[in-house]
Parts: C-alpha cells; structure tokens; sequence
C-alpha cells in the first residue's frame, strides 16, 4: 500500500468556495473567521493541490453589489483562476441566504418569489457558462414547510417542475453545455424539505419536460441524516445513469447536518462510498462539501481542507489493495457474489421455466454465505492491520 497520498490534477478534487470560505457561524453563535474574498480560496486551495472549484454567485459577490461591485469580484476571481489553472467544475444559486427565501425560492407560495429566484438563477447561469462549469446544482434547502397546512406538496411539486423546465429550455436556447444536477436533503433548515432523497429526486427527474438534462448531486451527510446508505444511493444513481456530480463530506448518523471533513465521520461508509466509485461509471469531479468548524483558525481551514483529500487517497488506496488480494477473492467466490450477474432467467427462458420450483430448499437453507469473513477483510483493511 502506498504511503505517498498527495492529489494530482487527475484526481479531480474540488471544493465549493463557501466550504473553505465558511465563518463557522451557526444558530448558537457569530463568526469566529472574517469573510474570505473567492480569489483568495481559489489561490489556496490550488496551493494544497485541488482541481476545481464550486460557487454560489454570492460567494463571489454580495447578493446587493452594484454592478461595478459584481464586475470588480468577478474579473478577481477569474484573474485567481486564471493565474492558478484551477477549474470551475460546478456553479449554483444563493436560493437560500436572503430573507426573502424563507418560504422557498421556486415553490414559494408568493409567485414573485418565483419569478425572481427564476431570473436570478438565469444570470449565474451565464456566468456559470462563460467560467466553464459543466454541472449546475440545485439544492432546495428553502423549498419545503414545517405545517402541513401552509404549502400543498403536489401543487409545490408542479412549480417546481415548472422552474426546472422553465431554465433547462435556457440553457438549450443559450447554447450553453449544463447540464442539472438535483441535490437533495431530508431536513435542515426547513423541517421537511422537498425532494428529501435520491429516490425522491430521481421521481421527480421522470416527470420533467427535458429529463435527460437532469441528475442527482448526492451528499453523504444528507442521505445519512436520514439513515440511508450513501453507497447504495450512488449506486442507484449510477445505475440510472444519473449521478452528474457528488457531495462528500463526514456525518455521525441522523442528526444535524454536520458536513465533517470527508472521512471523519461514518469511516466504514466512506470505505464503501470509494469502493463503488472505483467500481467504474463516475467520471466527475470529486467534490468536497464539508464545513471547518468553529474551533479552527485560518490555517486549521487548509488543514481539514487538505485532510479531506488525503483521507479520500488512503481509502482509494485500501479499497484497491482489498480488491487485488487473493483472500478476498477467494472469500467473494465463496459468497458467490459474481453469482448475482447472472441473469435469473437464461436466454429464450420464459416465467414457464420458472414456474414449478426445482430447487433443494433443505440444502438451500443450511448453506451459508460468508459474509461474515468477506466483511471481516474489508474492516481489517480499514483497520490497517493488512499490508
């Protein structure tokens, strides 16, 4: 196993602006770091060796900048990533900081909430496409309610709809090479939050007018707050051909949002999560979205962010070791996991073939599968008692 865990440009790790620029303010405190100007995360995070970068377009530039103001931070952050080579991978919209969102942006009950979210989303999108970004986010955190009574779902879902129609038929007249990616979460900062989950999202996709524009963005801690599997969530999408772009971070079970750095948190999930992405099928960056905490200083910040990175390498390094080693091989053999890609019904097989069991259910039921010591390696690798 290797000892060398530095990033290369190959890697594709990314971080979103606000991730690094984050002041550690919650609902119990102010901030304990002053404001960090994009350019400055964009100088160091290349500096620590990221690929990219993500951005709302009020990480750049304050949601009432003059015009003047917009142009003067965004011609610096261009500058920043000009000088560094650092890529915009990803962009989104501030749908959710200004006070005028608290009921949502695209499924707000006032229908001039709508139609402003709508227009400011079309303007980042232009930004977003002269910087180069690829994948567009959506994150819904304002789109939900905590009374049952005061936003009726379907007709919420209708207008939510409706938006992403709406900006999907922009970027096809635009031109412009986006695509969508639906980041869901099951609560926090509203109670319950449309879209809560993967299988949420991926409904959704289905009734939209030009669905092939649009995918998932899964978070770990948001799929784990809910107690689901991030990896099976991945998969899914994977096999839907859905996942446009991921969220890695650290979670400790359904609580808060906590957004650890990556590997902090549920440390055998994080195993898995990089084992079905070295599977094949996820050519996208590997983006970070994870939160310093309160307790660091400025250079705490580079630390965790540079941790995030190197704690993705080790796992890489562990799950391909596991994969190459010959016991576990044999142990997969055992557990007859290539089995299941075997199609149940052989070709010109119909349900008649099926139909009058033939199996020996007695010898079926005392067999064993072994997933005990085929587990049993994956721990002793992420435990670093094997070479």
């Amino acid at each position: 196993m290797s000892t060398d865990f530095v990033p290369a440009r190959e890697d594709r790790f990314s971080f979103g602006i606000w991730t690094v620029g984050w002041q550690g303010v919650d609902v119990f405190g102010g901030a304990v770091r002053p404001p960090m100007p994009a350019e400055r995360a964009v100088y160091k995070l290349a500096e620590i060796g990221a690929y990219g970068v993500n951005f709302h377009d009020n990480d750049v530039f304050a949601s009432d900048a003059t015009p003047a103001d917009r142009d003067e931070r965004i011609a610096a952050f261009r500058k920043a990533l000009d000088q560094t080579g650092l890529v915009v991978t990803t962009a989104t919209t501030n749908l959710f900081g200004h006070p005028m969102f608290k009921d949502g942006a695209f499924t707000a009950n006032e229908r001039e909430v709508r139609r402003f979210a709508l227009a400011k989303v079309m303007a980042n999108l232009d930004l977003a496409a002269e910087l180069g970004a690829r994948t567009y986010i959506f994150w819904g955190g304002r789109e939900g309610a905590e009374s049952g009574a005061a936003k009726d779902v379907r007709t919420a879902l209708d207008r939510y709809a409706e938006g992403l129609d709406l900006l999907c038929g922009y970027v096809r007249e635009r031109g412009y090479d986006i695509r969508f990616a639906i980041e869901p979460k099951p609560n926090e900062p509203r109670g319950d939050i449309l879209l809560p989950t993967v299988g949420h999202a991926l409904a959704f996709i289905n009734r939209l007018t030009h669905g092939e524009m649009v995918g998932v963005n899964p978070e770990v801690g948001h799929e784990e707050m809910a107690g689901l599997n991030y990896a099976h969530g991945i998969a899914q999408a994977l096999w839907h051909g859905k996942l446009f772009h991921i969220d890695l971070n650290g979670q400790h079970g359904p609580r808060y949002d906590q957004d650890l750095r990556f590997g902090a948190g549920n440390a055998r999930g994080a195993f898995w999560l990089v084992d079905t992405l070295e599977a094949g099928g996820y050519d996208g960056p590997v983006h970070f979205d994870y939160k310093p905490p309160r307790t660091e200083d400025d250079d705490g910040v580079w630390a965790s962010a540079a941790a995030c990175m190197r704690n993705y390498l080790i796992l890489r390094d562990k799950v391909r070791a596991f994969r190459a080693d010959p016991e576990v091989a044999e142990a997969l053999r055992a557990s007859r996991v290539a089995e299941l890609a075997e199609p149940t019904l052989a070709p010109g097989e119909t349900w008649r073939d099926v139909r009058e069991p033939a199996a020996d259910t007695d010898a079926l039921a005392r067999r064993g599968m072994g997933y005990e010591r085929l587990d049993q390696l994956a721990l002793e690798y992420l435990y670093g008692v094997r070479p």
